[in-house]
């Protein structure tokens, strides 16, 4: 008499596919808010760094418009960026937009690999470059208008 094994199975895996939907981020709070509210914020030694740079958007494009995106102050000329201010924990940051090539920058004070645009990363208000600034303030407001 031959023993006959049962032949063990095991159930098979099946692999359905998962559907996620898209996630969306949620709308932030201060989205489109006057800037002011930002610049009260900030502790004293970035506030005065954050308000010199202020002054010269304001000087290089008095049509440019501000507002809150993303938490900082954006800004721009009717629907074109023209530039923003970052404040970190140690230091503030000019965002400007532009192709690459726009900022003319003999000294390498600008950092960032230029797709959108550059930035300049500033610790005190001794640091800020301000005829620099001036110039790409300006190069940026001729970007944004064209857009």
């Amino acid at each position: 008499m031959k023993k006959t094994t049962a032949k063990k199975t095991t159930p098979k895996k099946t692999t359905a596919k998962k559907t996620t939907a898209k996630k969306t981020a949620a709308k932030r709070s201060d989205y489109g808010l006057p800037i002011d509210g930002f610049f009260a914020k900030q502790p004293p030694p970035l506030r005065a760094l954050l308000e010199a740079l202020r002054a010269l958007v304001d000087e290089a494009a008095p049509d440019a418009t501000a507002s809150l995106k993303w938490g900082m102050p954006f800004f721009s000329i009717g629907s074109g960026m023209m530039c923003a201010l970052g404040a970190h924990k140690a230091h503030v940051n000019l965002i400007l937009s532009g192709p690459p090539g726009s900022f003319a920058d003999p000294k390498g004070l600008l950092e960032g690999d230029g797709k959108t645009g550059r930035r300049l990363k500033m610790r005190t208000l001794e640091e800020l470059p301000r005829a620099a600034v001036r110039g790409w303030l300006k190069v940026a407001a001729q970007h944004a208008r064209k857009k």
